[in-house]
């Protein structure tokens, strides 16, 4: 999915004769590369920061711009499902916070672990799973990526350990992962995401010590999006400093709607975690343009005119469109051409979604237990009764 651009490209441009002269001139007349300045992360308790010039290829844009777009459209047709009652219960959505994924996606591999929160749908994507599976678990649909029963918050592929409903709870079980990942001594790390509202949890300082201790390859991210449900962070934190929350574990903050700042602290971090340091946190500083949920119309607490600033001036989206035209990467034309596949691809999956059948009722109490025979420890399991010992 992240790295067949061109191949999609060229199937596009078979599609209509036009746009195979175009994309024929445009490979032959695009910038291959640039080199672009990026804003200085602020760093605790670390001698150095991530480049703040950083190299991204045409090939490189071209993919997160459209993994950015596939994300944006996904939540927005979830937002208009979700208002016909095709979609119920819970639903978070991700609109504004591309960059974010898109950017830690860019710095660590596949073979990595991630584990995140309620606002989930994007990093489904990322990490693995398709529009079509997203969309119908979003309807309790037989063909979504949990079978039609996990919805919005509980969506998993491999490496990604969900969309995890209780706020902060993720956080301990991410640390888990990056003790398996020491255990097994296979050079991976485990990004654990939680958001400004669950950084005050105390299951997530408890997290920080362990990790410490045991030196876990562990990257812990806060999406700081500004708002935790309806309270700013102004009135829920005493300190908003929420990248120096670890004290002695070092920590980053990161432009969280600038996709080339979000990889490039990410790298950083995996490579703080790999070399065998122990953890890091980074704070990144985003913005959501919905609400906490559909049920919160989101502008209660903040105005349209602070939604719509941040939309003109800082949109991830545009920042990177309008570097990659500025640098000549990329033409109108060619993006144009990714916009209207990409709206094709979430309407045939909306279309699936929408009448794809329901799980049938016999499925209701498959995939509760591993059945595999259990792993017996000091000879005992936990489905023999305990022998006597004599």
């Amino acid at each position: 999915m992240l790295s067949n651009i061109s191949s999609v490209l060229r199937a596009g441009a078979q599609r209509n004769g036009a746009a195979v002269v175009m994309s024929v001139r445009s490979y032959a007349d695009f910038t291959t590369q640039a080199t672009f300045e990026i804003k200085k992360c602020d760093v605790h308790k670390l001698d150095e920061a991530p480049a703040t010039q950083v190299v991204m290829t045409r090939d490189e844009g071209l993919q997160y711009y459209r993994t950015m777009q596939t994300m944006r459209r996904m939540e927005l047709k979830a937002d208009q499902l979700y208002k016909q009652k095709i979609i119920r219960g819970f639903c978070h959505l991700y609109d504004g916070q591309e960059a974010c994924a898109v950017g830690i996606e860019g710095g660590i591999t596949l073979s990595d672990h991630l584990i995140t929160a309620y606002r989930a749908h994007g990093y489904t994507y990322t990490r693995g799973g398709t529009v079509k599976e997203i969309m119908a678990e979003l309807t309790g649909r037989r063909g979504g990526i949990a079978k039609g029963k996990g919805g919005s918050m509980h969506m998993y592929c491999k490496n990604f350990y969900g969309g995890n409903g209780i706020v902060g709870a993720q956080v301990p079980l991410g640390a888990g992962v990056a003790l398996a990942c020491k255990y097994f001594g296979n050079n991976e790390v485990c990004v654990s995401l939680y958001g400004d509202g669950a950084a005050n949890q105390g299951q997530i300082f408890e997290t920080y010590n362990m990790a410490a201790l045991w030196k876990l390859p562990a990257i812990f991210v806060c999406e700081n999006n500004r708002y935790g449900m309806g309270t700013s962070v102004e009135r829920a934190s005493a300190s908003t400093d929420y990248y120096k929350r670890g004290d002695y574990i070092p920590g980053l903050r990161v432009d969280g709607m600038d996709v080339l700042c979000v990889r490039e602290a990410t790298r950083f971090a995996a490579d703080h975690c790999r070399s065998g340091k122990g953890p890091i946190l980074m704070e990144l500083q985003t913005y959501r343009y919905h609400g906490h949920s559909m049920s919160d119309p989101g502008v209660s607490y903040r105005t349209r005119e602070e939604i719509q600033e941040v939309r003109g001036k800082s949109d991830p989206i545009s920042l990177l469109k309008d570097r990659m035209l500025s640098n000549n990467m990329a033409s109108v034309e060619e993006l144009k051409e990714i916009d209207v596949e990409v709206r094709k691809e979430i309407e045939d999956a909306a279309q699936f979604a929408t009448t794809d059948p329901e799980p049938p009722l016999e499925e209701l109490c498959n995939h509760i237990f591993y059945n595999d025979p259990p792993l017996e420890v000091r000879g005992t399991n936990p489905w023999t009764k305990l022998k006597s010992v004599s």
